[in-house]
């Protein structure tokens, strides 16, 4: 049977995005999560000064200086330790989280099983599908915390790959070290990759919203280990898609080969803005400051409405349920969307999350106080 993509999650908001754009003002648009702040400085600097050199073809599995920079964000971040020779460049990461499944496929077909969380990004499923995988959402519990006991034995002994993202989308929620290191010691157990989308990583705070150390599977060693990094939300280069993947060497070189045969390669100058912005921890201070202040604004604004968050501290998301009238995630967006604000339905991200909407702090400080004054009034 032929293959039919399914409509793009984003793309079934259209006429919701039309009522929030007929609002008197103009939509707020906190739907998707794509960063409005500032490019840091530094990162522009060097997209200018290399842009003049980039007449050649750039290092697909990235650049020494790009690729040993990444190594050094991770020890200093994360206290772990890993060679620039177990790093490689993607094309943002959007695009290796999709691909990823395909690769590893080739490399045992015998397993046909992409495990994910049940409320989680929907491109972990959707690069089961393009692979021809089975795709298996690993149950949640309360706290929207993976319960792996809950994996059938089943799909655990077929299963190729399993995602971890942690701090979440849509949910906010961090796992702790040992949360991290009891998921890869499952994985490890029944030779299954785990591959731990943690490209939130900077945004994880405390309940009181003060940025903390965030987690990594990489602390359980790198057997077996992939962790995949972003500098779109780290450092607002979205636009640019620069990210990596880090971890097992073995796993790390056979991507690389794969990415050189495919010509997936991050254009030069992409390569040392991202080098220097890893290299700069200040402009990463401020962004989550922003992040916190808008998340203590908003809060206050939503649940004047009934809406409050029920997730995890972390992020820049607002995982919402409605406290007052119980109504689903279509109900709440079609609600919000009324006001001229726009989220996404929980439904995008799991079957579990039917009942909740994500709103994006990836708003301007301007739009967010003409979003809550309309919530409050």
């Amino acid at each position: 049977m032929a293959f039919v993509p399914p409509p793009y999650p984003h793309d079934r908001l259209e006429p919701l995005r039309a009522v929030a754009s007929a609002v008197p003002g103009g939509m707020v648009d906190a739907s998707v999560g794509t960063p409005v702040d500032p490019m840091p400085e530094v990162a522009v600097r060097a997209l200018a000064d290399a842009a003049s050199g980039a007449t050649g073809y750039p290092a697909t599995i990235g650049s020494p200086a790009y690729r040993e920079a990444a190594a050094a964000w991770i020890g200093r971040r994360f206290a772990c330790s890993v060679s620039a020779a177990e790093v490689v460049a993607c094309i943002g990461t959007k695009e290796l989280v999709a691909s990823l499944p395909r690769a590893l496929s080739l490399r045992d077909p015998s397993r046909d099983v992409v495990l994910y969380p049940a409320v989680a990004y929907p491109t972990y499923e959707m690069g089961a599908a393009l692979a021809g995988l089975r795709a298996v959402p690993v149950p949640v519990d309360e706290r929207w915390r993976l319960d792996l006991s809950r994996v059938p034995e089943a799909d655990a002994d077929r299963a190729l790959v399993l995602w971890l993202n942690d701090p979440s989308n849509p949910t906010g929620v961090t796992a702790s070290p040992a949360d991290m290191c009891e998921s890869v010691a499952w994985a490890r157990d029944r030779g299954i990759v785990v591959a731990s989308d943690e490209c939130y990583a900077e945004f994880t705070y405390d309940e009181s919203g003060a940025p903390v150390a965030p987690s990594t599977a990489l602390i359980a060693g790198l057997d077996g280990v992939l962790a995949v990094h972003s500098l779109s939300k780290r450092s607002n280069m979205a636009g640019l898609r620069a990210g990596f993947v880090a971890g097992d060497g073995e796993l790390v070189a056979y991507l690389g080969e794969i990415r050189k045969h495919g010509g997936l390669m991050t254009p030069a100058p992409v390569q040392a803005a991202a080098a220097a912005a890893l290299g700069d921890d200040e402009h990463v201070r401020e962004q989550q400051q922003r992040y916190a202040r808008r998340r203590a604004i908003a809060a206050p604004a939503l649940e004047a409405r009934g809406l409050v968050h029920d997730g995890g501290p972390s992020t820049f998301y607002l995982w919402l349920r409605d406290a007052e009238r119980a109504r689903d995630g279509w109900a709440i967006t079609t609600g919000l969307a009324e006001t001229g604000l726009l989220v996404a339905p929980g439904e995008f991200y799991g079957a579990a999350g039917v009942n909740h909407a994500r709103l994006a702090l990836t708003v301007t400080d301007d739009q967010l106080a003409l979003a809550c004054e309309r919530l409050v009034s």
